[in-house]
């Protein structure tokens, strides 16, 4: 294992909800889909997962999560048990009655996005700031987490 994957906190962790999502379109093959489908409500379970970039800057730990469309009011981060949770709504500003799509790619509704942080952290070492639909989060010392240690083993079978 390289340095670079040994000292990122978040390898081998894949965000479920974004895996599912990518799995059931995948699976959907939008085999005979018509343009009618598209009126469905969104349901938690096909709700938008936004694109999230997680980085170290120095001893912090920056989180950059894109929300295009999206108001800071509609918005809501909740710190639980080390467990980052960026949730809320995009709203269609259209009235959707009086509209005919020919092309529908952006999604509405509700999202969520939930990050484990390093044991430890603090709800005061945490801010946010949102600015033309970009969402950041700053961890203090988030990113100073420990190196992983190996452990020898023993071996007393002789």
């Amino acid at each position: 294992m390289d340095r670079e994957q040994s000292s990122n906190p978040f390898h081998g962790i894949v965000d479920a909800i974004s895996e599912w999502n990518r799995m059931r379109e995948l699976g959907s093959g939008r085999i005979g889909y018509e343009a009618r489908q598209e009126d469905r409500r969104r349901t938690q379970a096909t709700a938008w997962i936004p694109t999230t970039d997680i980085f170290a800057k120095g001893r912090d730990l920056m989180i950059r999560v894109s929300l295009s469309g999206v108001y800071p009011e509609d918005v809501d981060i909740m710190l639980s048990d080390s467990v980052l949770t960026v949730s809320g709504e995009r709203k269609s500003e259209l009235d959707e009655e009086e509209v005919t799509f020919y092309v529908r790619e952006r999604y509405y509704g509700a999202f969520r996005r939930s990050v484990t942080l390093p044991a430890g952290i603090d709800e005061d070492d945490v801010s946010a700031d949102f600015e033309n639909g970009l969402l950041e989060i700053v961890v203090q010392g988030g990113a100073a987490a420990a190196e992983p240690r190996r452990i020898e083993i023993r071996d007393r079978s002789s």
